[in-house]
């Protein structure tokens, strides 16, 4: 990450202060080129991303489990994206971890101001992704957070107001954890593997994983921006817990963009770029993009669970054979992640990028 540069290359303007204003347009610094744009591309409404109940998975019926794996390994194989229920971990602690982090927004300026972030790390309180001077940039401000590896986290770098927000984030941040391994051991079986493959291959126990929570401001003129612009995400897999009141989230499915519907304490979970690299595309991350609203504000949390960052990572070798060559070169996490660090979000441009010249 040594190349990164230390400070923002223009001053940070937090996207809730410009909403909070009241204008009735917004800067030109937000406003898509019209291909970008929420209204450029057809919109399929009547669909929606496969929405999975996981109890079966902890119960004794083996015909229901068996059911239960087939329907994340279809998801997971033409989708890349799936909402999944009765997952175990508890609806009221997702409640909890959703309502801190609004309290957080809501604070004054000059508290969340004690945590604003650089590019060097990103971890704080922001409002771009991207270092590219003069850049379009997206309608959100955010929080970024370590977790895992241990080494990295650190609880002086957590807001300490609202006064129990740690000790809630904290308890969330570990329940959710261990669902990602739970479902990392799914993700290995769909793919004929031993069940520790995936994780294994991630670097075993202490990999990556860190949170960012996205704040969507109301918008005047949502038709000319996005909260977050296209792309699929560089990491492992990322579970979301999205805002329980309105949607934003859209995932790209046959050339249309799919308005995503949350259901009531779901987490909505996606495949990264790394497991598709593994997996050897068997599983797809797929693009997707957040749109912004006029009247409502929205709060996310997103889980990144990813690989260490040093591993050079390439599709399986259980995976590759004469009939099904390898796809991608190998690369490191660190390196694959630069990109975006330094870029911002591009689609899938970077993932592809990595495909070997012969295939």
């Amino acid at each position: 990450m040594s190349c990164i540069q230390a400070e923002w290359p223009e001053p940070i303007v937090r996207v809730q202060s410009l909403s909070e204003t009241g204008g009735s347009t917004i800067p030109e610094r937000y406003v898509k080129a019209p291909s970008e744009r929420p209204l450029s591309q057809p919109v399929a409404d009547d669909i929606d991303i496969p929405l999975i109940d996981l109890s079966s998975l902890f119960g004794k019926d083996e015909g229901e489990r068996k059911i239960t794996l087939s329907k994340i390994s279809e998801a997971c194989r033409e989708w890349g994206f799936l909402q999944i229920v009765n997952h175990g971990v508890s609806g009221e602690l997702m409640d909890r971890a959703r309502a801190v982090w609004r309290e957080f927004f809501h604070l004054p300026m000059e508290e969340k101001q004690k945590y604003a972030n650089s590019p060097k790390t990103y971890e704080g309180y922001g409002s771009r992704l991207g270092v590219e001077k003069g850049a379009i940039l997206d309608w959100s401000d955010y929080y970024f957070l370590h977790y895992l590896p241990s080494q990295l986290k650190d609880h002086s770098k957590w807001p300490a107001q609202p006064p129990y927000h740690r000790e809630v984030i904290e308890e969330y941040l570990s329940e959710v954890v261990k669902l990602c391994g739970r479902l990392m051991k799914i993700l290995s079986i769909n793919l004929g593997l031993e069940e520790n493959s995936l994780q294994d291959a991630f670097g075993g126990e202490d990999n990556g994983v860190c949170l960012r929570v996205n704040f969507y401001p109301k918008c005047p003129q949502p038709d000319l921006t996005l909260g977050l612009s296209s792309h699929s995400d560089p990491g492992g897999m990322t579970l979301l817990l999205p805002d329980h009141h309105v949607s934003g989230l859209q995932v790209r499915k046959d050339g249309k963009w799919v308005t995503v519907k949350p259901s009531p304490h779901a987490f909505i979970v996606n495949i990264g770029d790394q497991i598709q690299v593994l997996s050897n595309a068997i599983y797809k991350s797929v693009e997707h993009r957040v749109m912004v609203n006029p009247s409502v504000e929205r709060v996310s949390l997103a889980l990144f669970y990813n690989p260490k960052g040093h591993l050079p990572l390439g599709p399986m070798k259980e995976l590759v054979g004469p009939d099904n060559p390898p796809l991608y070169q190998p690369m490191t996490f660190n390196e694959y992640r630069l990109y975006i660090r330094l870029r911002g979000p591009r689609g899938k441009s970077q993932v592809e990028s990595l495909k070997n010249s012969s295939t």
